[in-house]
């Protein structure tokens, strides 16, 4: 409530008081005048009215009547004023209420956790005791919600609080934050800090116990993030964030788990914010550009095409790998417009290659859940001139398990344009035979974790193996990645792999260092070299095999 309503509020209620004091003056005058003349004046107002009395006689009744009046009204009116007050605090205790607690679940409210954590650090430091500050965020909420409705999810809240509620030792704090997001604290020994521990533990095991409703079992999981106030601390606002940062972490570790807080979390935090803003500005400034790593026949040991490689190119950061960019991407939305950009660079590239030369561009699980890929894709190469037939789709086993059937339409979409699709990393998910059936793919890719140990672990040779048999019964060609010496690409092609790709074959190449390779073999025939070029595409990086021309 505003200071405007407030006072608005103190007037109309002054007022309503003054009016009371009023009204109970004047009944209290007409009660005393009954008193002092009720004796004397009843008898006369029966024969008043029976027609007997005189003129005199019948102003004193008249009094009389009026005092009985007045006192009448001034009973209902005292009625009125005790139903008005009566309903006024009922009002009053429910403004209150919705004030400082959570509707659905009863919990303090974000704001009244706040205030009432600063008083519990207060009588903790008296003791010389430690607060507690639990941040609680629940697993696969939303899916409970998509799928069995938000009623469902109310369900699930309820008791998810009353769950918490049994765990947590008295003299806590409880709080909902909002949407699936719970905290607690509470006052503990900081000389037994494995009490906090096995609490947390309590809270893991009871969350995902499973909630039968209707006959359906909706499961949530919780990730908790934990933080202790101790003299040195900094107030509750630094106590209640570290909570919040010990949690995404415990997310980001697997979930359905805690984690302390750690300074080297908040490092780690703003090392990632500082990489977010730099890639919300480098993706519209041209900083990502596309990497080439070559792809060989390993029978003939032609050059047959590259695969795309996303990298970072900062002007602070300087060279960023995408094992530390894409992540990021992934989670803040931002790699469709980040893929996209490097595949407009590659395809602008790409097509004054030689014909013979394909280009392969790995998808993410993120991508595939966009129903307007496979448009956006073939958008693109209208837009470059780039020939469907020479681009390669590779998508993981992994992006395959969120929404299958919206694959499905996508990779149809996209091997209508005439684009081949493969399936990489293949052998390292839980369905890889459903999904050979499932989709139409052209290709499959052995993932390096099998190729580079296939020399020293026997499984890894016998996996290898299948999955090459596997491929030459289903007439897929089988790519290998990760080849890093001339002994694995010989037990490669022994085993009758196709192809193969990996750093025995030289690091990925940048753009001007990829046309560089294809100048000397003669493989630019769209942009014939002028003599500035044909000197430099002689200054080939050193670990850079001669390979033939495909």
């Amino acid at each position: 409530m505003t200071d405007s309503n407030n006072i608005k509020a103190n007037n109309k209620y002054a007022v309503s008081a003054r009016r009371d004091v009023v009204t109970s003056l004047i009944v209290i005058f007409a009660i005393l005048m009954f008193v002092g003349t009720g004796g004397t004046v009843i008898t006369e107002a029966i024969a008043s009215l029976s027609g007997y009395g005189g003129g005199s006689d019948k102003m004193l009744v008249s009094a009389f009547l009026l005092n009985i009046a007045l006192i009448l009204f001034g009973w209902r009116r005292y009625r009125d004023l005790a139903a008005e007050v009566t309903e006024r605090a009922a009002a009053e205790e429910r403004a209150h209420s919705l004030a400082v607690t959570d509707p659905l679940t009863g919990f303090l409210n974000r704001r009244t956790l706040t205030e009432k954590t600063s008083d519990m650090i207060a009588t903790a430091q008296r003791k010389n005791k430690s607060t507690a500050f639990l941040m609680l965020d629940l697993d696969n909420f939303k899916t409970v919600n998509d799928v069995h409705g938000h009623s469902a999810g109310d369900i699930v809240l309820k008791e998810v609080a009353a769950r918490i509620s049994k765990v947590i030792p008295p003299n806590n704090l409880l709080a909902r934050l909002g949407g699936d997001e719970f905290a607690c604290a509470f006052i503990f020994d900081p000389d037994q800090p494995e009490m906090v521990d096995r609490i947390a533990d309590d809270l893991i095991d009871s969350i995902a116990m499973p909630i039968v409703e209707n006959g359906n079992h909706l499961v949530v999981t919780t990730s908790i993030g934990m933080a202790r106030f101790d003299f040195e601390s900094e107030g509750v606002d630094v106590l209640m964030r570290r909570a919040d940062i010990a949690m995404y972490s415990a997310k980001k570790q697997g979930r359905n788990r805690f984690c302390w807080f750690d300074v080297s979390m908040e490092q780690e935090l703003q090392t990632r914010n500082t990489l977010e803003s730099g890639m919300r500005s480098g993706i519209p400034a041209g900083e990502f550009v596309p990497y080439f790593e070559q792809q060989i026949d390993l029978a003939t040991g032609k050059l047959t095409g590259f695969e795309m490689l996303a990298r970072w190119e900062s002007p602070t950061q300087g060279l960023v790998s995408p094992e530390v960019f894409i992540p990021i991407a992934e989670e803040t939305g931002m790699v469709g417009d980040l893929s996209l950009s490097i595949m407009r660079q590659t395809f602008e590239s790409a097509k004054h290659w030689d014909p013979s030369l394909t280009v392969s561009v790995n998808i993410s699980p993120v991508q595939l859940l966009d129903p307007w890929l496979a448009q956006k894709i073939v958008k693109l190469l209208v837009e470059t001139g780039f020939p469907p037939n020479r681009l390669e789709i590779e998508i993981t086993e992994s992006s395959l398990f969120e929404n299958l059937s919206l694959a499905q339409s996508i990779v149809g979409s996209l091997k209508n344009q005439g684009i081949q699709i493969a399936l990489d990393d293949f052998g390292t998910g839980y369905s890889s035979l459903a999904h050979l059936r499932a989709l139409p793919f052209d290709r499959i890719k052995i993932d390096r974790s099998f190729v580079t140990s296939i020399l020293e672990n026997p499984e890894s040779a016998a996996i290898v193996k299948a999955i090459t048999g596997l491929g030459d019964s289903l007439g897929m060609p089988i790519t290998a990645e990760g080849i890093e010496d001339k002994a694995i690409e010989n037990e490669l092609r022994n085993l009758g792999c196709a192809k193969g790709q990996g750093w025995h074959y030289g690091r990925p190449l940048s753009m001007e260092q990829a046309r560089k390779v294809l100048g000397q073999r003669n493989l630019l025939p769209a942009q014939p070299l002028d003599k500035t070029e044909v000197d430099e595409a002689a200054e080939v990086p050193a670990d850079q095999p001669q390979l033939k021309a495909g």
